[in-house]
């Protein structure tokens, strides 16, 4: 599991422009069953937590999204192997 943090850079002010864009880049990740939750940041951007995907696969996704592409935010990812919470989270937990 990843978390993505995607914090505003040099050009944070044509986020509007690219816009629709980046939440349709969000639906697609949401409909493709990878990006479990996706939210504000407030002062910093947004943060993604990221499912069932490589770390390989992750990168790609991301240099795709608008918003990275257009220098909108700069992308920084952390691994994150949860192993205890609750059971409502059980999908997301390491079974191995």
């Amino acid at each position: 599991m990843f978390i993505v943090m995607l914090k505003f850079s040099e050009n944070k002010a044509q986020a509007g422009q690219f816009m629709d864009a980046h939440k349709a880049w969000i639906e697609q990740g949401i409909q493709d069953g990878v990006f479990a939750l996706v939210g504000s940041l407030p002062d910093v951007g947004g943060g993604i937590l990221v499912h069932n995907l490589s770390r390989d696969a992750l990168e790609q996704r991301i240099k795709d999204d608008p918003f990275v592409a257009e220098n909108v935010v700069t992308p920084e990812i952390i691994e994150f192997i949860p192993n205890k919470g609750d059971e409502r989270f059980s999908f997301l937990i390491d079974q191995g």
